[in-house]
């Protein structure tokens, strides 16, 4: 069964008395411990559809499955707890409290989940080491490589075991090694913890990494 599924996803607009189409009919499955690289030139419709896809915009029409369980459209309290428990983000800015420590960050993630009592610190903490940071537990995001702190954007997506990782362009404000090693960490979330990762991208690197290689054109995925 498919962790991330979209049958026939169509995305309008309104823009003054004009109705405007951005999706077009999308069908996309992501197993778990699959990596799928999401391609397309800017207005293809990728970000309204991972957006869609998250459970922060409802499709006009068609349907979203996460686990099998079909996601309630035009409900943005229900989007909003399935977010919460079944998705991780990760986006190209990082979106780091700055006044928080890196663990901190990832501790936030787990309160806004739930998680509470005397394990949590040690909780964040495990995901802070997975993601190679031990020594940069305590740092501050001023204080960090651009690197550094997608690493701890990672480590607070995953934090509480979400089914569904989506990822938003995050090499592009990385150099090209840093951005191998972030690319490697979700290929090792895949495959060790069976996420279902779906990246958008620009970066050809990621197509090392993937599985499966979308491209979306004109509100389209392309066959």
């Amino acid at each position: 069964m498919a962790a991330l599924e979209a049958r026939d996803i169509i995305k309008d607009y309104q823009e003054g008395r004009e109705r405007i189409r951005i999706l077009h009919g999308v069908d996309l499955a992501v197993s778990p411990g699959e990596v799928v690289a999401l391609e397309g030139p800017s207005g293809s419709g990728k970000t309204t559809l991972l957006q869609i896809l998250g459970c922060i915009l409802s499709a006009t029409e068609g349907e979203v499955r996460i686990q099998g369980d079909r996601v309630p459209q035009g409900r943005p309290g229900a989007l909003a707890e399935l977010r919460k428990w079944h998705i991780g983000f990760v986006f190209q800015q990082f979106n780091l409290f700055p006044a928080l420590t890196a663990l901190e960050n990832v501790q936030y993630a787990l309160q806004v989940k739930g998680h509470r009592g005397p394990g949590l610190r040690d909780e964040a903490r495990r995901w802070i080491e997975e993601m190679g940071l031990a020594d940069r537990a305590d740092y501050l995001p001023r204080d960090l490589s651009g690197g550094q702190k997608q690493r701890v954007a990672i480590a607070r997506a995953v934090a509480g075991q979400p089914a569904v990782l989506l990822a938003d362009e995050p090499t592009a404000n990385l150099d090209s090694h840093v951005g191998q090693q972030v690319l490697h960490l979700f290929r090792q979330l895949a495959t060790e913890h069976q996420r279902a990762v779906l990246i958008v991208t620009h970066d050809p690197k990621v197509r090392e990494i993937s599985d499966r290689v979308l491209r979306i054109r004109d509100g389209l995925i392309q066959a």
